[in-house]
């Protein structure tokens, strides 16, 4: 009996079907039914990020951290490096030495400005005549003596041989005119604007920049440790620490630590004393522990320095002559090379009032201490730390120095670097060798061997930075030093 009704109503809704497909009317419009595509969700109101309102906003006059991170938000530069200190094009093309000092770098004609201008090889001199001199690039661009356009092309002269050059072309690209409200004017993916009498980041979708966050409100916070209660409290949504203090310390939000240039070292008197014996100076490398350092003076924010170069700098390849352990009975065999009594070990710890270093300079008397120098301790305002090395008085001191990202030793090496102080260079080679080096006349192993026998100065290592964020801002935070916001356009406060 079921089979029958089941065969009945199989027949009933055939006969329908076949008359709601018959039409009496040809025309009669067919309706259908579209599920409309999502639409992103744009975010005008909630991602702040501090900025001073006293300083300049031209990234070639600012002088303060927090405007200088917003450069890489409104410009573009010829190159951007990744994490590795590997460049990539970004508005040049390409690139070539067209011999050892000249470095020819190819624009797109086809890119303008955020204002619909047309961006040229004249912007691009215009840029690099004004990096060259700002306080927030132009230290790192010693290296570059003048650069002139041709055609689609800038030729940038160097003033001496210099194979990673190109890591140097980083700064923003900008506008030889101002917009209208007086802010300057670049190609980035944010554009400045005045809204309201603030100053906002608006997004540049001209470019096919499709972010969540459309609007950047810039909040006016200029004191270091106003900006770590800001992101921690909620009241700005991001912020880049460089570690100038344990900042990690006082940090409740979420945080990502970030590649940094910036290397921690032993500065070594090596023109009088017990630091003048090369040996002495080998046995004070060999007795530090690194790992130690880095975890417990610079809380885990440091990479320890296993040769002169950063160890991401991947360019010049993994080099390892220094332990990151100490090792005693090395450090003791050189003692015993060097000829020095017992007795005679005595050694004084130059440093500032940085608790970093203050930090650093304890760990390692104690582990002076373990291969037999008698250490003391020198703590010195800044600014007699400052005097005390300029005129050569210590033995040893903790230093920090930011290279530039072509790895250049010239702060140690030029008789006008700002880390050369103690270093006896009319008596050591490693500078000479490092020079012929980067000229490609000598081979890098070479110049390896001679800093590692005359040691004139101890790399200890290379400290990190750290970028801290609202923990209701989602997305894979891949931000690194110098592309602080790289891919900025899939972060939200999506709940």
């Amino acid at each position: 009996m079921q089979k029958k009704y089941i065969a009945l109503f199989l027949s009933i809704l055939f006969i329908v079907s076949c008359f709601a497909g018959c039409t009496a009317d040809d025309n009669q419009t067919e309706v259908t039914t579209t599920v409309p595509a999502s639409v992103k969700e744009v975010d005008n109101t909630t991602f702040k990020l501090s900025y001073t309102q006293s300083d300049s906003l031209d990234p070639f006059k600012a002088e303060t951290q927090n405007n200088q991170v917003l450069a890489s938000l409104a410009f573009e530069s010829l190159f951007d490096l990744d994490e590795n200190y590997e460049p990539a094009a970004n508005i040049a093309t390409g690139y070539a030495f067209t011999n050892k000092t000249t470095l020819r770098v190819d624009i797109n004609p086809q890119l303008t400005f955020s204002d619909g201008s047309e961006l040229g090889t004249e912007d691009v001199v215009h840029s690099i005549t004004a990096a060259k001199k700002s306080p927030a690039y132009g230290s790192a661009l010693g290296c570059i003596n003048y650069a002139e356009a041709q055609s689609n092309s800038v030729f940038i002269h160097l003033n001496y041989a210099n194979p990673y050059a190109v890591n140097l072309l980083t700064f923003p690209i900008t506008s030889t005119k101002d917009d209208e409200d007086g802010f300057p004017v670049g190609n980035g993916r944010y554009v400045y604007k005045n809204s309201g009498g603030k100053v906002v980041l608006k997004a540049n979708t001209d470019n096919g920049f499709d972010p969540y966050i459309g609007t950047i409100t810039l909040v006016n916070i200029a004191a270091s440790d106003s900006i770590d209660n800001a992101v921690n409290i909620g009241n700005i949504s991001y912020a880049f620490r460089d570690m100038s203090s344990d900042t990690s310390k006082r940090l409740s939000c979420a945080k990502k630590a970030v590649t940094m240039n910036n290397l921690v070292f032993i500065g070594i008197n090596s023109r009088g004393g017990i630091t003048s014996n090369a040996h002495i100076r080998q046995a004070i490398s060999l007795a530090v522990d690194r790992t130690v350092i880095a975890e417990s003076a610079y809380s885990g924010y440091a990479s320890t320095a296993e040769s002169p170069f950063n160890p991401d700098f991947k360019s010049i390849g993994n080099i390892n002559i220094f332990s990151k352990e100490a090792d005693t009975a090395t450090a003791k065999q050189a003692i015993n090379q060097s000829g020095y009594e017992a007795d005679k070990l005595s050694l004084s710890i130059l440093v500032d009032s940085n608790e970093n270093k203050i930090s650093c300079a304890n760990l390692l008397k104690s582990q002076l201490e373990a291969v037999g120098f008698k250490v003391t301790i020198a703590q010195e305002s800044v600014k007699n730390y400052r005097a005390k090395i300029a005129q050569s008085n210590f033995d040893i001191y903790i230093g920090e120095v930011k290279l530039s990202d072509d790895m250049s030793l010239y702060p140690f090496f030029d008789k006008k670097g700002g880390a050369r102080y103690g270093i006896d260079l009319n008596k050591m080679t490693c500078d000479d060798v490092y020079i012929k080096y980067l000229s490609g006349d000598e081979e890098l192993g070479k110049f390896i061997l001679a800093f590692n026998d005359e040691m004139p100065y101890i790399p200890l290592v290379y400290k990190k930075g750290m970028i801290c964020y609202s923990k209701a801002l989602n997305g894979d935070m891949q931000g690194y030093y110098g592309n602080f916001f790289s891919n900025i356009d899939s972060w939200n406060f999506i709940s």
